[in-house]
């Protein structure tokens, strides 16, 4: 499959209690084409940018993407040198079960 376009779409949910942060995603590859996938990123640690890192792993581990040096390779950069329109944006201040959803 040819990737043209990888959409990353996050909420994220701050623990007040105990000072955490969690996200949950969703991958969408290829937007609005016919070879049209999407993956969702199940509720998980993390803050920040960390929902574009495990997102580019996801599509590692589920080998939509095959990066040639596997543990160096940056995400931005995988995408810049394979020419793939990227988009990610994140919904911060959700509750809890918002990220369930």
């Amino acid at each position: 499959m040819k990737i043209k376009t990888v959409d990353v779409i996050a909420k994220e949910w701050f623990d007040k209690a105990n000072g955490n942060s969690y996200f949950s995603a969703v991958i969408t590859v290829n937007f609005g084409m016919k070879t049209e996938k999407r993956i969702d990123l199940p509720f998980q640690y993390g803050y920040g940018n960390h929902y574009e890192h495990m997102a580019f792993n996801e599509l590692k581990k589920q080998k939509i993407i095959r990066p040639v040096d596997d543990e160096r390779e940056s995400f931005w950069r995988y995408y810049r040198d394979h020419e793939i329109i990227y988009r990610a944006s994140i919904n911060r201040n959700c509750l809890k079960r918002e990220l369930n959803q």
